[in-house]
């Protein structure tokens, strides 16, 4: 089963996912028609999809996600939706009013866009934060759609992913305008790295920052599976061609998948490390100070942030919670992602991570050269 003929709409297209994603479309699928959703969408983008896109026409569509109008504008002829926007913070420091104006509302806007507008399949990207960890750092190695967790989450972007996620699965099978029916599913998708990973960046900064020594931010038996990129495009791409099949839509219709690939376990550190360890850098070998302390000293970062709430916001660059993410083994399998969808990683390990090198090695003079001018 193809996406031949079909029309279809990427929101946050020009984002860190949705650029890949767009490219493997245009690269794979014989779709009638493209269509590029974002709040604003550069025409060197347009541009540099040229060569790839042959037949297939290619649609911007620059607007809010909060705007019901604008969304049924561009869903009107639509046959599949990929969510791909949303707001992504870890730190808070985005307005929670704003965060789930964006990644909650936006989402219910355009569910009933595609209810009204009658778009046959909705793939909606979420993440492995919606499972957590918890606030108590209770570990999961090799989990399962089927796991078991107390998920109490603290951060307010996987409050807002969990609620957008809910009210997606939730859609499958309504009504549409025509007598069809909407089908749903839902990409939990690990930590994901790349080609235009800002996490990286930031990383590799504070690193040139280091004197070339990477900071440990993660004890190394705290290990998570981290995806790349390209396979989780490619994910999409086969969630969405399930849930045209009318006999792997029965199965994948409103469920929810964890998306993962072949990358070896590793803390987030120790990854970090592996793709840059070629380009010259080092690690630490301890946290900066034991992990007990380190819990203390957030704590009081936020106190104090508290304390001046009343004359300024102040974001602390690191708080509890985010240290217990960073410290928590945390990993799924994506087996039932390849039963129910037929999903296989497209690249290995060994090329996702040169892949992500070379990138990183091309960014690398940029960074120091800004960090001097600094």
């Amino acid at each position: 089963m193809s996406l031949r003929g079909d029309v279809c709409l990427v929101t946050g297209a020009c984002g860190f996912l949705g650029t890949r994603l767009v490219r493997l479309l245009l690269e794979e699928e014989n779709a009638a028609e493209i269509r590029l959703m974002d709040k604003q969408v550069q025409p060197t983008f347009v541009q540099s999809l040229e060569g790839c896109r042959g037949d297939t026409a290619l649609s911007v569509f620059q607007g809010d996600i909060r705007d019901g109008d604008f969304l049924r504008k561009a869903c009107r002829g639509a046959s599949v939706v990929f969510h791909v926007a949303a707001i992504v913070d870890v730190t808070d420091a985005v307005e929670y009013s704003e965060m789930y104006a964006v990644n909650v509302k936006g989402t219910q806007l355009l569910l009933e866009a595609c209810l009204q507008e009658n778009v046959a399949s909705f793939v909606y990207t979420s993440t492995i934060e919606v499972m957590g960890p918890n606030a108590k750092g209770e570990p999961v190695v090799n989990g399962d759609e089927d796991t078991a967790y107390d998920g109490a989450l603290k951060f307010n972007y996987s409050k807002t992913k969990r609620e957008a996620e809910q009210r997606t699965l939730r859609a499958h099978d309504e009504a549409l305008q025509n007598g069809g029916r909407l089908a749903t599913c839902a990409l939990r998708c690990m930590y994901i790295y790349g080609e235009g990973c800002r996490f990286l960046l930031h990383h590799m900064g504070d690193g040139v920052r280091n004197k070339d020594v990477l900071i440990r931010m993660s004890l190394p038996e705290a290990r998570v599976n981290p995806v790349y990129v390209g396979n989780v495009a490619a994910a999409h791409l086969q969630a969405a061609r399930s849930l045209k099949d009318p006999q792997r839509r029965s199965i994948a219709g409103g469920k929810f998948y964890f998306i993962s690939d072949d990358t070896p376990h590793a803390s987030y550190s120790d990854f970090n490390h592996a793709v840059m360890a070629p380009l010259g850098f080092g690690i630490q070998e301890k946290l900066i100070v034991p992990l007990g302390v380190f819990y203390v000293f957030c704590f009081i970062m936020e106190v104090l942030c508290v304390m001046l709430r009343p004359f300024v916001r102040v974001t602390p660059p690191l708080k509890r919670r985010l240290l217990t993410m960073l410290n928590t083994p945390f990993s799924f399998s994506y087996q039932k992602a390849k039963r129910d969808l037929g999903y296989a990683p497209r690249y290995t390990w060994e090329e996702a991570r040169k892949r992500t090198t070379e990138w990183l090695a091309s960014e690398l003079p940029k960074e120091r050269e800004r960090l001097s001018v600094k």
